[in-house]
């Protein structure tokens, strides 16, 4: 396993459609680990898209709220409610902004091994597989902010 090198800010990549994976092998569990090794070693991190890290594949982890998931080809399949949210990214440094997304969110995925999952997140858990599922089509938070909020010093 290895930590990746996050893309920041203007990284092109984070603006580029991700690819669908079309085989789950050694290769793509390995690309996950390294994923989740890297979400671990990265301040206040919940969940990373693999566009994150330069890789245009359809994957995502997630170590937030009591969740622990592995997503290939993650989809949303299901939501419901608003809320407005604060959010932050890895790959945006020190910038949050007030967002509106749903309240409860269903995503169907395949897990690292193939099988399909349906897994239901309300209130931050939503707000967390939008954020990520919005960065595999190359849209990022700031695309959905109401309001930029400036961080205290």
């Amino acid at each position: 396993m290895a930590i990746r090198n996050i893309r920041y800010n203007n990284d092109s990549i984070l603006r580029r459609k991700c690819k669908e994976v079309t085989q789950i092998d050694h290769k793509t569990r390995q690309i996950l680990d390294d994923m989740m090794d890297t979400l671990h070693h990265t301040v206040n991190g919940a969940a990373l898209a693999a566009n994150q890290i330069g890789i245009l594949k359809r994957l995502v982890v997630i170590d937030y709220c009591g969740y622990t998931l592995k997503l290939v080809n993650p989809q949303i399949i299901g939501y419901s409610g608003a809320q407005e949210c604060i959010e932050g990214c890895i790959s945006f440094p020190n910038r949050f902004a007030k967002t509106i997304r749903p309240q409860k969110v269903t995503v169907q995925a395949l897990n690292e091994y193939g099988d399909e999952i349906i897994v239901t997140g309300e209130d931050e858990m939503a707000k967390c597989f939008c954020h990520e599922l919005e960065h595999l089509d190359g849209e990022i938070f700031l695309d959905r902010a109401i309001e930029e909020i400036k961080p205290e010093i």
